[in-house]
């Protein structure tokens, strides 16, 4: 699989990571949701959404490689494409260990410089190396939604809940075995109990009615002002937004660590894309 020259991917987080990694030249084709980075991607042909790609599109721009995700992309899609000739990287991270390897090993795979690598690969990988480091001492309780009209939450097989526990938070549905992301009414988030709730602005577009709306509920969260509306790629994104992620995740959670610094007590709200990617 090295060194293709022409790639079409179909997950924006890893369609970021191409350019991250230098390789967008290569990059000729996109979904309409690989918005990352702006520039890099504005001239690049669309084809499609994540679920309904345009799978003609894609055979039109007679790519070496195919690159999507077994849970952003649907399984009739990647069949077609492979069912025509195409070679398919079907990926799939649900921790984020395995976001920061997937990283790694699209650089090395690809063919990225050894520059890139020290300048983007290294530094994900120290930050969660820091991560799994510094353990913290009291978790607060989390319930993070992707999903309103049904609530839905995630459990413990997702990459989200990875993102968020590695931060130092509990989710507080972790044990719902009925579903990946469990149907949650907020009943359920009151016997939950929460004393943080984050709020992403995806895939659902979570704002400030939301959060008026749970700010309203008899739980520690809504009690001490802990409601906030935070940039979705930090708990859904892997690759170089991995770092930002667990730093801002950190200091808003507030967990007291184990090692190191002491996060704030009482973090303010969040806005999305208030961190860019890399910093």
């Amino acid at each position: 699989m090295r060194d293709p020259a022409r790639i079409v991917s179909l997950v924006p987080s890893l369609t970021e990571s191409l350019f991250a990694l230098g390789l967008g030249a290569r990059v000729v084709g996109v979904t309409d949701w690989c918005v990352h980075p702006a520039e890099g991607v504005a001239a690049v042909p669309k084809v499609g959404g994540t679920k309904d790609t345009d799978v003609e599109a894609v055979l039109a721009l007679a790519p070496d490689l195919v690159i999507a995700n077994r849970e952003e992309n649907t399984r009739r899609v990647v069949e077609r494409l492979e069912a025509s000739g195409l070679r398919v990287w079907v990926t799939y991270p649900r921790t984020v260990r395995e976001g920061a390897a997937l990283l790694r090993e699209m650089a090395t795979r690809l063919g990225a410089t050894p520059e890139a690598i020290a300048e983007v690969v290294e530094p994900v990988a120290a930050a969660v190396a820091e991560a799994e480091r510094v353990r913290p001492l009291v978790r607060p309780r989390v319930f993070c939604p992707i999903w309103r009209d049904p609530w839905m939450a995630v459990g413990r097989d997702t990459y989200v809940h990875s993102m968020l526990a590695l931060a130092g938070g509990e989710n507080v549905f972790a044990e719902r075995g009925d579903r990946r992301y469990p149907v949650v009414r907020l009943a359920d988030v009151l016997a939950a109990r929460p004393e943080v709730i984050l709020l992403p602005d995806e895939p659902y577009a979570f704002g400030a009615r939301d959060v008026a709306e749970l700010m309203q509920l008899d739980v520690p969260a809504a009690r001490e002002g802990r409601v906030h509306c935070v940039d979705g790629t930090w708990v859904s994104w892997y690759g170089p937004r991995i770092r930002p992620a667990l730093a801002g995740l950190r200091a808003l959670l507030g967990a007291s660590p184990a090692a190191g610094p002491a996060g704030s007590d009482r973090p303010g709200s969040v806005p999305p894309g208030s961190t860019p990617p890399g910093s």
